[in-house]
């Protein structure tokens, strides 16, 4: 494990399977101890498209608690692992992953887990396997199954001007969804469901642009866009094992989210005592689209279960 000093935080890596796995603490893993504050681990989505776009969520520390970003493997300033194929891509894999680092770091015994997107499909996977020392669960923006993820894609793609569509089938029909006029039409979708900010803030982009220079696992686990799934994922789903899931949970998701409230209503029938919340202004990055609220609902849930040690 090696770690750096810098000006928004501290740096390192941690060992994984003799690859690295980068990290990020904003605040202090060592603060006041007067203080309850414990820290949350920010598991982003993808799969694959580094921590850069979660990076607005380092807001939560304004309270005293340590925030965590990590890159997994594969993506972002991790190992990268082009020629590995689709058995090494693995949930598995990245459960494992956030289990070692999280122990590195000392955090293991005490802290609280958000996940987004692919990271609020993680972040349950994790619960359901380990879930050791987690206090609370915030799902954002996240299906509790691939198949209604399609259902939700599949709706609102019908609601996209009929020429997007049509060249949106025709490419996938023909296999050619690497070609610019495909990845164009891919945008109108995601200026309407995934960042309403347009131009995109730059640490959502920086995300992109890193996907979009290795997008071995995103191609691998989920397929050339959000509604185009065929990769290893496109069968998953955890709704059957939802109850297994005691920590306190929190859903979250945007108006015009992508992940529609079908996809992610499964997590609130299922795991006991769980609430939600729905931003009025956002899609699928409320914590781009409305920052200030987005803190203020997350923040206060963290504080009620800083005190409170959950063990699955």
């Amino acid at each position: 494990m090696t770690s750096t000093d810098q000006p928004n935080g501290t740096t390192g890596t941690v060992d994984y399977l003799g690859y690295q796995t980068w990290y990020r603490v904003t605040g202090s893993l060592d603060p006041d101890p007067d203080s309850d504050k414990a820290p949350v681990v920010i598991v982003h989505g993808g799969p694959g498209m580094a921590h850069n776009y979660c990076l607005a969520m380092a807001d939560l520390a304004a309270d005293g608690r340590a925030v965590i970003h990590y890159d997994q493997l594969g993506c972002g300033n991790s190992t990268h692992l082009p020629d590995r194929g689709a058995d090494f891509w693995t949930v598995e894999l990245f459960v494992r992953e956030l289990r070692n680092l999280v122990d590195a770091l000392g955090v293991g015994n005490r802290f609280h887990l958000l996940g987004q997107s692919w990271g609020g499909m993680l972040s349950p996977e994790f619960m359901v396997a380990d879930g050791k020392g987690v206090l609370s669960l915030t799902i954002c923006d996240s299906p509790a199954s691939m198949p209604l993820w399609l259902d939700a894609a599949a709706t609102l793609r019908a609601e996209l001007p009929a020429d997007v569509q049509k060249t949106l089938q025709h490419h996938e029909d023909d296999g050619t969804t690497d070609s610019t006029s495909y990845k164009e039409a891919v945008e109108v979708f995601n200026a309407k469901h995934v960042c309403r900010i347009q131009p995109l803030p730059q640490d959502v982009k920086d995300s992109f642009d890193q996907a979009d220079a290795d997008p071995t696992v995103y191609h691998t686990m989920n397929g050339p866009s959000e509604f185009h799934v065929i990769g290893t994922l496109k069968e998953w789903s955890i709704v059957d094992r939802l109850g297994h899931i005691t920590a306190p949970t929190l859903v979250v998701a945007g108006h015009y989210d992508e992940a529609m409230p079908a996809v992610w209503q499964p997590f609130l029938d299922g795991i006991q005592g769980s609430r939600s919340h729905v931003f009025p202004d956002s899609s699928h990055m409320p914590h781009i689209e409305e920052p200030e609220d987005f803190t203020a609902v997350v923040g206060s849930f963290l504080r009620e279960h800083d005190t409170q040690h959950q063990e699955n």
